[in-house]
């Protein structure tokens, strides 16, 4: 049975710039071993392993126990890795004992999740791709260019900040994260969805080209759309869609191939301009 605590009980000596640095940017392959027994274990272990090798560096029994744990079940928001990655380094180099050491992991990698995806998918990809894809829409090479630039210095800022903050303020961050996760992952999904509906309204294009003709005046159908509520088609299809992942649990790829079918049944009968 494997011991719960370390035999060298001395605390280590604080983790260099160096190591941390490298450490953040290991976390880029936390994924790259990702199996569906252990998730992101194996990534996760490779990303700190510099870091445990400095703590245990002197007692191969204690870096071998520090790796064995560390192979557990592991799963949390790629982006935000560094924050757990601080928090666990931090109680290594205290010579914590084992289990307090899981149960850290498993309590600092859940809420993470959530609060990744509010911030990345919900809000910054969606703010940054809307802007940057009608500058490539008007044939800018700057558009896709910037979107990439600002994702990543984004990301980055993220990951260097969240190792040094967490790494120095130790349990104390798991704290000061769950105290408000709810209210922050709640705020960030409605700033989301609040770009997203903005971004339907301004880049919405599909419009009806039906016309019927009326001797000198032709009823045009967009005009008379246009008039109950602009950009009326981009919003049913919107909320359509929206309908139907949340109500029928409909898949993107699915509803993506209902949009295609759409598009090309519209274009054939003449319905869409």
């Amino acid at each position: 049975m494997a011991s719960n605590h370390y035999n060298n009980l001395t605390p280590a000596k604080p983790l260099d710039k160096a190591t941390l640095n490298k450490m953040v940017f290991r976390s880029l392959n936390l994924q790259a071993s990702f199996n569906y027994e252990r998730m992101q274990a194996a990534g996760w272990l490779y990303c700190i392993l510099p870091g445990l090798e400095k703590i245990h560096g002197d007692n191969k029994e204690d870096l071998k126990l520090s790796m064995e744990h560390n192979l557990e079940f592991f799963n949390t928001h790629p982006f935000l890795v560094t924050f757990v990655m601080g928090i666990i380094l931090s109680l290594e180099q205290q010579k914590a004992d084992i289990d307090t050491i899981r149960a850290v992991r498993v309590a600092a990698m859940g809420p993470l999740g959530g609060i990744g995806d509010a911030i990345f998918w919900f809000t910054l990809v969606p703010i940054t791709a809307g802007i940057t894809s009608n500058m490539a829409i008007n044939g800018s090479l700057a558009g896709p260019i910037m979107f990439l630039l600002i994702f990543n210095i984004v990301q980055f800022a993220c990951r260097f900040f969240l190792m040094y903050w967490s790494y120095n303020l130790g349990t104390k961050a798991i704290d000061i994260l769950t105290a408000n996760a709810k209210e922050f992952t709640r705020a960030a999904s409605m700033l989301g969805v609040f770009i997203v509906g903005a971004l339907t309204s301004n880049y919405g294009g599909t419009t009806v080209a039906t016309v019927i003709e009326n001797g000198d005046s032709p009823i045009v159908i967009q005009s008379i759309l246009d008039g109950v509520l602009p950009k009326l088609i981009p919003l049913a299809l919107t909320l359509g869609l929206f309908f139907l992942m949340k109500k029928k649990n409909w898949k993107p790829v699915t509803c993506i191939a209902l949009l295609l079918v759409i598009g090309l049944v519209g274009a054939f009968f003449g319905i869409f301009a």
